[in-house]
């Protein structure tokens, strides 16, 4: 099965519409709930290495772009922005974000922008919480920029494609099972919250 959806994959990454397909999920991603651009933006690396660089600024600057987005919703339509949230099954994330941050700080946006928690999370919550936004955009594009690039450079590899081809299945389930870790270990970090 997963064969199949990687060729599928593979064939629309080195289409002609990819680049804008790129743009527009990283934009959606950061305020809706929605596919990661990481699925697009592998594919892409993988189907075209040389323009590795292009795809993660891409990714990164519309990412950037949804986060944007997503704080001005958070900070003028707070009661759109937690019907956002209750929708995703994350209605206490701004009480969750506000712990977080009177602990650890701007550290909260910088984790969670690098992992695979929803970014639409940290977006919505900073500006319900009136983050200030130019660190906000800063954070974010550290956060999103490092997760981006560093990906498109590891796919970027010339035997990437070749290791993913041979180990896919194996590389698939390691992945579910490192994304069910991180998602695991934010859900105790939240939930074992002192405020």
């Amino acid at each position: 099965m997963l064969r199949p959806l990687y060729d599928w994959a593979m064939k629309l990454a080195a289409g002609r519409f990819a680049l804008p397909a790129l743009a527009a999920v990283a934009t959606v991603e950061a305020t809706f709930p929605f596919v990661p651009p990481d699925v697009m933006l592998a594919p892409m690396v993988l189907a075209r290495r040389e323009r590795a660089w292009l795809y993660a600024g891409v990714c990164t600057l519309f990412s950037v772009l949804g986060g944007c987005i997503g704080y001005t919703i958070g900070y003028l339509a707070s009661a759109a922005a937690l019907k956002l949230l209750a929708m995703s099954g994350h209605a206490d994330a701004l009480q969750a974000f506000q712990c977080l941050f009177a602990k650890w700080g701007l550290a909260v946006i910088l984790v969670k922008g690098l992992t695979p928690v929803p970014y639409m999370l940290v977006t919505l919550a900073s500006g319900l919480a009136h983050f200030n936004l130019l660190a906000f955009v800063a954070a974010s594009m550290v956060t999103r920029g490092g997760r981006f690039f560093l990906e498109a450079a590891l796919l970027q590899h010339p035997h990437a494609k070749a290791i993913i081809d041979r180990h896919l299945t194996a590389l698939v389930i390691g992945a579910l099972v490192a994304l069910a870790a991180v998602v695991y270990g934010f859900s105790l970090m939240e939930h074992s919250r002192a405020c």
